[in-house]
């Protein structure tokens, strides 16, 4: 299972995501891939990584960045936010 479905399962990133009008479909997960291929990774049940997700709406993008938490065991996942960014998208 891949942690964008993981964190999707979870209300409290489901809730981060509608205070900023966000659809699920609209996030990206920088370095997924990277994360879930990483050979000291792959044989761990728990990992704990700084990450970066990317969503946008109809008028910015956003850049949230934080911790984190996933238990493969248990096929959970925590998004622990420390801050965002903001872009602005010019309207035409």
């Amino acid at each position: 299972m891949k942690i964008k479905e993981l964190l999707l399962n979870g209300k409290s990133f489901l809730a981060l995501l509608q205070e900023f009008a966000i659809e699920a479909k609209d996030i990206v997960i920088r370095d997924e891939g990277l994360i879930v291929a990483d050979q000291n990774l792959v044989n761990r049940d728990l990992i704990r990584e700084t990450i970066c997700i990317e969503g946008k709406n109809k008028k910015a993008v956003f850049n949230f960045f934080g911790t984190l938490h996933c238990n493969f065991l248990n096929d959970l996942a925590v998004f622990e936010m420390q801050g965002y960014e903001q872009v602005n998208i010019p309207i035409k």
